[in-house]
């Protein structure tokens, strides 16, 4: 299971980062989105600078209507509107307004149901036919006209074109949308203008105008579009040059001195300006002459309205809508100002390609160096990134795309993270278990919380040790059979390092049947030396019982004798740098040791110093004297701890009364401890003491001479 799920940290985020890339491929929708996002996030950052070329917008505003009458006006109205930008020096006019079916104002039309009446048909021969006056303003003028596309098959009859293409290299006809159906201006008026374009915009997914088609494909025949003949009218050309870039599938379209850039579909990106009221002039101060238009001379004049319920309004970048008429005229403003954006051939592969990098650079850096140092570098990536790509719209008006690669970069770096803590939470766990089987619980926590005391080193503190041995072990060894004896010593261990983990102390080692306990350390314990009798009591009882256990099975198991002292250390990571031991140091644990192969001379099983008896309110005990240890010159009070009820008996109580007679010299100590023996053949302390006496020695200071 461990391995299986270090295969899925590694191949989880390599997964992850092959789905992205997929969905970016086949399942743009949301991706072209954030994309379109960040784009128009810099154009209202930095929009086009204010145009210097001469385009404007003549508005059929509100103010219009109410000074010229309602909307539809008659036609004749529009061409004296066009008769007056033609005389005021327009170099172009472009009419942003489709008539698909003749005038309703026209007289013949009004008359029609009096037209057979006396005198009638003779008024509808001299009256003027607005059409027919519109088509001649137009014939005078440099107008174009325009025409809507439809996907549908509506419509029976193509838009007129007007103007040639010259191709370098294929036409690109057979990769632009196909249109089948088209809305267009009546004949008369699409004979007389000099330029018909298409009219459509095709918004984004979310209904913004981002680009703008210069070449649109009616069936297999190729258009150009509202602004490209405005364009081509004031520039005096009768045709449009289109060539295939070397190596990519976008265009150059040139339309008189300008070279326009197009994507693969014939799409302008419309680069937006900030919407000025010095583009736009009222229809009625054209009409009015209310004041002098000299800026009209050599201009670009789109004729188009902003009145409400007349205009067509698309979502813009820079502001919430905007009017079809504005977006001809800033198309037109950018194309004569050389202020492109683009979105280079290359980008598309480019950002993939670094997007594959950055994210296995991103992994190798995850694994070997961890998520804090990926944060970092994804951190550094996404900068350059976005860094670079608004560096480039600035400098080079490319468009490329910094918030693909920034959620890829995310999405690898969030899954191989959380794998990789996921992993090494489960390796955690798994190392707690493992080396808490060794080590005790309390040092592993300890540890885990505080990782820096892994470091080498130590600090100096009161602790308290429990040494146990198993007597004639060597003997057992020798005369067991392996296989019985391993699985013996197993149980025996794993009790006594039960025991004491249950009291909150820490295995400091296990040498053969040699157990070594400490306590406060690493956590502080206040109550150590507690812990540590009550500790060394419970270790007794359980290898009492195992000893009686075994040797009804007829295995000889000796006693456990254990050694219980307090005393100054130092703790701490001792080692090299190849290893690292947490341990004490000091003179305390020496004396548990000697205090443990004690018990031997003494006839005890625990064998607990003054220095941890002191600390134990409430102790219950025995003394055994004071001790004076081989290699030590001063002598140290000991005890054999006791269970409240071995405390309380008449045993225990008779010893106290033969000691007290010890401690003082009394004469009549030695019959006291004979009488004891007597009564009580089985105590080890007191058998020991009465033999001291026997030898002649005298009072409670023993003089141990071997370990």
């Amino acid at each position: 299971m461990k391995h299986l799920w270090r295969s899925v940290s590694l191949w989880l985020p390599v997964l992850v980062l092959v789905l992205v890339l997929v969905a970016q491929l086949y399942g743009t929708g949301l991706f072209l989105v954030l994309r379109n996002f960040v784009f128009d996030g810099y154009q209202r950052w930095q929009p086009r600078p204010e145009s210097k070329s001469a385009v404007l917008v003549v508005d059929i505003d509100e103010e219009s209507l109410k000074r010229l009458g309602q909307w539809p006006w008659p036609r004749a109205k529009l061409a004296s509107l066009i008769d007056r930008i033609r005389e005021m020096g327009a170099a172009a006019i472009a009419l942003d307004l489709l008539m698909a079916e003749p005038d309703r104002n026209n007289p013949r039309a009004l008359l029609s149901p009096w037209i057979h009446e006396p005198g009638v048909r003779d008024v509808l021969e001299v009256l003027p036919d607005n059409d027919q006056l519109l088509a001649e303003s137009i014939s005078r003028a440099t107008v174009s006209i325009g025409f809507f596309l439809s996907p549908d098959a509506d419509g029976n009859r193509a838009p007129a074109n007007k103007a040639g293409f010259a191709f370098a290299g294929p036409a690109p006809t057979a990769r632009l949308p196909v249109f089948r159906g088209a809305i267009s201006a009546i004949p008369e008026l699409e004979e007389a203008a000099q330029g018909n374009g298409a009219f459509n915009f095709i918004p984004g997914i979310d209904g913004r105008v981002r680009r703008v088609p210069f070449l649109v494909r009616h069936r297999n025949t190729l258009y150009p579009s509202f602004a490209a003949e405005a364009l081509r009218l004031a520039s005096g050309r009768s045709s449009y040059a289109v060539k295939n870039l070397a190596g990519t599938d976008n265009l150059l379209m040139r339309i008189g001195e300008a070279t326009i850039p197009l994507n693969r579909y014939g799409e302008l990106w419309l680069h937006y300006s900030k919407p000025l009221e010095s583009r736009y002039i009222p229809a009625w101060e054209i009409l009015e002459g209310g004041r002098t238009l000299n800026r009209v001379k050599d201009a670009i004049v789109v004729i188009g309205t902003t009145a409400t319920g007349l205009t067509d309004r698309h979502a813009g970048i820079l502001k919430g809508t905007v009017t079809g008429a504005e977006i001809h005229a800033q198309v037109i403003e950018q194309v004569l100002d050389g202020s492109f954006l683009s979105r280079p051939e290359w980008a598309a592969g480019t950002e993939f390609a670094a997007q594959i990098l950055s994210a296995l650079a991103l992994l190798a850096l995850v694994a070997y160096g961890g998520a804090v140092w990926g944060a970092v570098l994804l951190g550094i990536i996404v900068s350059i990134a976005f860094f670079g790509s608004a560096l480039s719209y600035v400098e080079k008006g490319w468009l490329l795309d910094p918030i693909s690669g920034s959620i890829t970069l995310l999405a690898v770096y969030l899954v191989s993270a959380v794998t990789r803590y996921v992993k090494s939470e489960r390796d955690r766990r798994w190392i707690q278990r493992a080396f808490s089987s060794y080590v005790s619980p309390n040092l592993v926590s300890h540890l885990i919380r505080h990782p820096e005391q892994l470091e080498l080193g130590g600090e100096r503190r009161e602790c308290s040790f429990v040494l146990t041995d198993l007597a004639d072990f060597t003997p057992l060894i020798e005369g067991s059979d392996p296989a019985d004896l391993t699985s013996l010593i197993n149980e025996y261990l794993d009790r006594m390092t039960a025991i004491a983990f249950e009291h909150d102390g820490t295995l400091d080692r296990i040498v053969g049947d040699a157990v070594a306990v400490m306590f406060s350390a690493p956590v502080i314990q206040p109550d150590h030396a507690r812990r540590a009798v009550d500790c060394a009591l419970a270790m007794d009882a359980f290898a009492q019982e195992f000893k009686r256990r075994n040797r009804e099975q007829g295995m000889p198991i000796g006693d456990t004798r254990i050694g219980v002292h307090s005393g100054n250390v130092i703790v701490g990571n001792f080692g090299g740098s190849s290893q690292l031991d947490y341990r004490a140091l000091g003179d305390a644990i020496n004396t548990a040791s000697r205090l443990e192969g004690a018990n031997k001379y003494l006839g005890t099983r625990i064998c607990v110093s003054g220095a941890t008896a002191n600390q134990c309110p409430g102790f219950e005990g025995r003394p055994v004297g004071a001790l004076q240890l081989k290699g030590k010159t001063q002598a140290i009070e000991t005890f054999e701890p006791l269970t409240s009820a071995e405390a309380g008996s008449e045993a225990t109580q008779r010893y106290l009364e033969s000691y007290k007679l010890l401690e003082s010299g009394n004469g009549n100590v030695k019959s006291s401890f004979a009488l004891l023996a007597q009564e009580y053949p089985e105590d080890g302390l007191v058998d020991f003491h009465l033999r001291r006496l026997h030898q002649g020695e005298r009072g409670s200071t023993i003089v141990l001479r071997t370990k």
